[in-house]
């Protein structure tokens, strides 16, 4: 059973300025509460109440003074900063300590998704899993390649020309041995160490699955995705709340 999730809240927003001169981007609203609190939302209801969210040095302060230890809102909160900006995949080697020798999930702080993944996360054994969903503009996204069997072959980060749609949205799960294949990234062009070479290295080892949305996503990164988040966060609250009349 997995227990632990990591939600990765860093980076400097650049895509969303002016608004994230002020504040980190994942606090930027979404509907009717900050962004930060899908993530939270969506570990949450897949049974997962242990998190820990990994921030900037500029922001770690804003993140506690909103959501303090987590009691409001069902789950037990830990802190760790990320100093510089060295990608999320380095951010990510900060949770070593927290997670130890447990499967875990890491999801991306400015997504928002409609699927319940419980199933899913807590069925996970071993290698890691990714959550794959077709889209117009792949180029934006990290982009996976699948053979005749839907197996995914390999992921290609930002390609100009992507071979598929199908991009690979922030939610991970895996194994504790993702910790061993950081510490052998290299980094990238971009100047970053990229979480694509991490699944990259499972891929390698036949050790990733994959398994497509079939509900609403968005990566709130740009002006116009943060609008249609917004659409999303309100679709789904109004579905709720017609399902519970």
């Amino acid at each position: 059973m997995i227990k632990k999730g990591i939600i990765l809240a860093g980076g400097t927003g650049s895509r969303l300025a002016p608004m994230t001169k002020v504040t980190n981007k994942h606090l930027l609203p979404v509907y009717n509460k900050p962004m930060i609190y899908y993530p939270i939302d969506t570990l949450k209801k897949s049974g997962i109440t242990e998190l820990l969210i990994i921030t900037g040095t500029e922001s770690a302060g804003d993140f506690m003074k909103l959501l303090g230890s987590g009691k409001e809102l069902g789950v037990h909160i830990t802190f760790r900063v990320q100093e510089g900006n060295a990608g999320i995949a380095d951010a990510l080697k900060l949770a070593e300590n927290f997670v130890g020798d447990e499967n875990f999930v890491v999801i991306l702080g400015d997504n928002i998704y409609e699927n319940s993944f419980e199933e899913v996360v807590q069925n996970f054994t071993t290698g890691a899993h990714i959550f794959l969903k077709e889209v117009f503009y792949a180029d934006r996204f990290g982009v996976a390649t699948l053979n005749q069997k839907n197996q995914v072959m390999k992921i290609v980060e930002k390609p100009k020309n992507p071979e598929t749609n199908f991009a690979v949205t922030g939610l991970y799960i895996y194994d504790s041995s993702v910790f061993e294949k950081l510490k052998k990234l290299n980094i990238s062009e971009r100047g970053e160490y990229e979480i694509t070479d991490v699944n990259q290295a499972y891929i390698n080892e036949k050790k990733m699955t994959a398994s497509f949305l079939d509900k609403g996503w968005n990566d709130a990164g740009t002006h116009e995705s943060l609008f249609d988040a917004s659409k999303l966060a309100r679709d789904m609250i109004l579905k709720r709340e017609k399902i519970n009349k």
